[in-house]
């Protein structure tokens, strides 16, 4: 490829813009890390990232089992008490997807020879990743290769891989080595904190076992114990002379099919995969466990695989689809989206939700609150059965939640800030130990999925110890000054460019919220509030909390701070501040930034989207603009909230942009560190911007109420969502919306704070235009890409 070509090459997209699936027309190996990420497959137990069949090159190796990790040390330059000794990292386990081919000796290497045609499709209907290579060897001979890849979401052991090669214009030999890899080497990490540690070689094997087409390899953690097994089961078709033999090695299991295959004949293996991890289960139970799942997937077929994850997907779009016009970048990712944050929760089963899914190993595989406060509203609309699995394993992690909290000297729970098995793994405690947020964030993350569900079960099993335990600890972290006000000293809140701050307003609104969801629980279930010891003193007590609850408001600017004294704060110089020096964190000391007015990622602004109800329309207006102007969004967190505000506060256009920021984080790389995975929480907010945004969802309390309006790029949007055993259609136009029943026994519910009821016709309402404000501005060099530029 020659200068002019290898720069069009880099001009064109990467993605075409299509509205069911994602295609690379072409094999970019600039951006090789980036589609791996993109193309990754998972069900929330077993994740295996967008490799090459072959192996090789690649960006990042990966294949992942949720909650599989091994501990390494969090060395301190100063020890000091509380400060956690050692850390959890999520590894590379065994990976399956190797298919090596070679044809007439010479390896298939995309490197070498040369590829006349290469295209991977991830199809959001079916469920699959699918590859199309046509390629001609040095040594001149030219064959099709065909592969199709799936994670089984109905399944959840079993991985599985369609691969066909076929000769294009003669007779070529051919040798195609299906493996399992362990221990496989990685690249380096960078200086970036956000990306992974690389533990070499920690897996240690148990068994390996090669019998006729089957190949099975156990192993266990070096340091943290945990016992995997991973597995692979071969159905063949080709020429009768077909030479098959297998063979393992402790790291390595191998099958190899050799034949000879004329014009018009193919040589397709289905690959059956499956694995297993167990931290108590003995290697036999794991041997058997992961035999049994290969034996599964093989009665079942690769068709009736197939038939069942269209199934599967069929089901939740059906409930989760969301339809824009006007937008086709949008519409792409938003599909996109839903189908990653699905993918990420849908089998966890009483497994957390990392903050990259198990697309790749960013933050170490740790889940942070970015869960219950941006996925999980997804999932509990969508597909609350995955979020409900979700707090089931916060439930499960409650007795070292406790735990952690006595060691801080403070009562209830103290959940860990990052972790994967519900230890603390933050070295850094003013962003860490400081940021208490967390623990209000799992009891609002409740209470939602309790209002839109009426799961008492999950209630009485789950929610009332969490919600409980939860409010003790701000009963336990606040108190009552001398006027009788609560305050709230001491924490970090979202915004971790400010730390360890004296009432952070969304803190605060938080952890009253929580207070009376704990006082309103104990209430409504006696029985239980009497198990957990929950005197009527109490949960007086928390209801006076509440009620005192300082939110602190600057007079002066009229405006609510961020926290006490932070509008005293100097401004930080945007205008000084090169674009290269962004995000800050990685250019900039934390003390410098924690005694300016910057923010890396909304903050009080998120509390005018999740609390709302505590301010008022002007303020709203007021808090957005002012906060606009100090707002960097070195986090992938804040557009979603920046979008979902702006609508509400009538920037329509300004909601858009930062939009588009949220959903094309990952499609369009735009932090330049999708390699190491997706932000699956950024992803949520395509959804967010959409549904809460333009759609105006707000829920709450058994009132679903929506206050639609969309910005001028997009002429209509519809949705989809699930609520108290309702399926519901809103479809919204610049002029009115309508609200149609799908599934259900009808509900009540609210368009621009008009009460109505939904049955069985759809209704359709007429929507107001907005008042028209000026357009706030953004730090300098930090505005969002206009989408009306298009």
């Amino acid at each position: 490829m020659n200068e002019s070509e290898a720069q069009g090459a880099a001009d064109r997209p990467v993605y075409l813009v299509e509205p069911w699936c994602v295609r690379e027309p072409e094999l970019r190996l600039d951006r090789l890390a980036q589609s791996e990420s993109v193309f990754a497959l998972s069900n929330g137990h077993l994740g295996i990232r967008g490799n090459l069949d072959e192996g090789e090159p690649h960006g990042l190796p990966g294949t992942y089992l949720n909650s599989f990790y091994e501990q390494r040390p969090l060395p301190q330059a100063e020890a000091a008490y509380g400060y956690p000794e050692s850390g959890q990292t999520v590894i590379n386990v065994t990976n399956g997807k190797v298919i090596r081919l070679l044809v007439d000796d010479e390896p298939f290497d995309v490197r070498y020879g040369r590829v006349h045609h290469h295209e991977r499709v991830l199809d959001l209907r079916a469920g699959t990743l699918t590859r199309h290579v046509e390629w001609t060897s040095p040594a001149d001979r030219r064959v099709k290769i065909t592969s199709t890849r799936m994670v089984s979401l109905t399944q959840r052991a079993v991985a599985a891989i369609c691969y066909d090669v076929e000769p294009v214009d003669a007779a070529v030999r051919v040798v195609a080595q299906s493996e399992l890899v362990a221990n496989e080497a990685l690249p380096g990490g960078g200086r970036d904190p956000r990306a992974s540690a690389i533990l070499e070689s920690p897996l240690v094997s148990e068994e390996h076992v090669a019998n006729g087409t089957k190949v099975l390899l156990l192993h266990r953690t070096r340091k943290s114990g945990l016992r995997m097994a991973a597995g692979m089961s071969h159905h063949i078709e080709g020429p009768e002379s077909m030479a098959v033999d297998t063979e393992s090695s402790p790291d390595v299991g191998r099958l190899t099919v050799a034949t000879r295959l004329e014009p018009g004949q193919r040589l397709r293996i289905v690959k059956y995969l499956a694995y297993g991890w167990s931290s108590q289960r003995s290697r036999p139970a794991l041997h058997d466990q992961v035999v049994g799942a290969l034996a599964g997937a093989r009665q079942t077929g690769w068709d009736g695989l197939l038939a069942e994850q269209r199934e599967y997907l069929d089901e939740f779009w059906c409930g989760a689809d969301v339809e824009v016009d006007g937008d086709a970048e949008i519409q792409q990712a938003v599909r996109f989206s839903l189908f990653h944050v699905l993918q990420a929760g849908a089998r966890a089963e009483r497994r957390m939700i990392p903050a990259k899914g198990l697309t790749g190993p960013g933050y170490d595989g740790h889940t942070f609150w970015d869960t219950e406060t941006f996925v999980l509203p997804v999932l509990t609309y969508t597909s609350p059965g995955a979020a409900a699995d979700a707090l089931g394993w916060r439930h499960m992690t409650l007795p070292l939640a406790v735990e952690r909290a006595a060691q801080l000297g403070l009562d209830g729970a103290a959940f860990p800030w990052r972790t994967i098995r519900g230890h603390e793994c933050s070295g850094y405690w003013p962003a860490g130990t400081a940021a208490f947020h967390i623990n209000a964030d799992i009891s609002d993350a409740v209470v939602r999925y309790v209002d839109a569900t009426c799961d008492e079960r999950f209630e009485r099993e789950v929610g009332v110890e969490v919600v409980v335990a939860t409010a003790r600890l701000w009963r336990s972290l606040g108190h009552h000054d001398v006027g009788g006000v609560f305050r709230i000293d001491g924490v970090t809140g979202p915004d971790e460019y400010s730390a360890v701050v004296d009432n952070n307003v969304y803190t605060n609104l938080m952890a009253r919220r929580n207070l009376e969801a704990a006082a309103d629980m104990a209430m409504r279930h006696p029985d239980l509030a009497d198990r957990l010891g929950v005197t009527n003193e109490e949960a007086a007590s928390w209801r006076d909390a509440a009620a005192a609850m300082l939110i602190p408001y600057d007079d002066r600017l009229g405006v609510h701070p961020q926290n006490e004294n932070f509008t005293n704060h100097a401004r930080w110089d945007f205008g000084g501040t090169k674009p290269e020096l962004y995000p800050l964190l990685l250019n900039f000391p934390y003390f410098d930034l924690y005694r300016k007015q910057v923010v890396k990622q909304a903050d009080l602004v998120l509390a005018l989207h999740l609390c709302g109800e505590a301010f008022t329309e002007e303020q709203k207006v007021r808090d957005f603009e002012y906060y606009e102007g100090l707002t960097v969004r070195d986090s992938s967190l804040s557009a979603q909230t920046q979008a979902v505000v702006a609508a509400e506060v009538g920037q329509l256009d300004l909601a858009h942009d930062y939009l588009g920021e949220t959903a094309l984080l990952d499609l369009h790389d735009l932090n330049h560190n999708t390699r190491d995975g997706l932000h699956i929480a950024s992803m949520a907010g395509a959804w967010n911007g959409l549904v809460a945004g333009f759609g105006g969802m707000r829920a709450g309390g058994g009132r679903l109420r929506f206050a639609p309006r969309l910005p001028g790029g997009i002429s209509r949007l519809a949705f989809r969502m699930r609520y108290r055993d309702n399926r519901l259609r809103v479809n919204v136009t610049a002029e009115a919306a309508t609200y149609q029943l799908l599934e259900g026994p009808g509900l009540k519910l609210w368009h621009h704070g008009e009460e109505f009821t939904l049955a069985d016709e759809p209704i359709e309402l007429p929507i107001k235009p907005v008042t028209a404000r000026p357009t706030p501005g953004q730090p300098s060099g930090r505005e969002p890409s206009s989408r009306r530029t298009l």
